[in-house]
């Protein structure tokens, strides 16, 4: 998608949002109804949702009332790019939906979708690398997943499942090479 186009999308969302009253700048105080609808639109599946947060990530003023925790430590001490693969924005939002789920005493009835947005999250940040390197991509993409889902962490990512990964990368590219 380009950058224009996701960039509209996000001020789409946005206007949307404060259409309907949800993100409305002059408000005295933000209600547990409002942040809660931000804070699903911005943990869906979808990449309008994902634009949508990465919009509001870049312009966390306009959010101050929302409260929200920004804080992050990315992949936790997994790798934040792994072989390469950048998967550092992916955790962020899942953190940002971890974080702010669990401050509003809601984690447990969304977790699974927050993970299910990671492992589409992140199979995007795959489908960008080359066919030659993606495979690589997408098993760590599903490594990282089952890691959040199991455990509710990256930090549970093993350096045999890098090592499987690196393995199929550097053949897929010797492969390429020979050809």
């Amino acid at each position: 998608m380009s950058r224009r186009l996701t960039t509209l999308l996000a001020a789409g969302t946005i206007a949307l949002l404060t259409a309907i009253g949800v993100a409305t700048p002059a408000a005295a105080a933000v209600s547990t109804e409002q942040k809660l609808a931000v804070l699903s639109s911005w943990t869906q599946t979808s990449a309008t949702s994902y634009n949508a947060w990465n919009a509001g990530r870049l312009n966390k003023a306009a959010w101050t009332e929302y409260a929200f925790d920004w804080s992050t430590d990315y992949c936790s001490s997994s790798p934040d790019n792994p072989l390469g693969f950048n998967f550092s924005l992916s955790c962020y939002r899942h953190d940002f939906g971890y974080r702010n789920y669990k401050a509003m005493g809601r984690f447990s009835a969304n977790k699974s979708r927050l993970d299910s947005a990671f492992y589409e999250d992140l199979k995007r940040v795959c489908a960008t690398y080359n066919s030659i390197v993606r495979p690589a991509c997408y098993s760590l993409a599903w490594t990282y997943y089952q890691a959040v889902s199991v455990f509710g962490s990256v930090a549970a990512v093993q350096q045999a499942d890098l090592d499987r990964a690196a393995r199929m990368k550097a053949s897929a590219e010797r492969a390429a090479a020979r050809h």
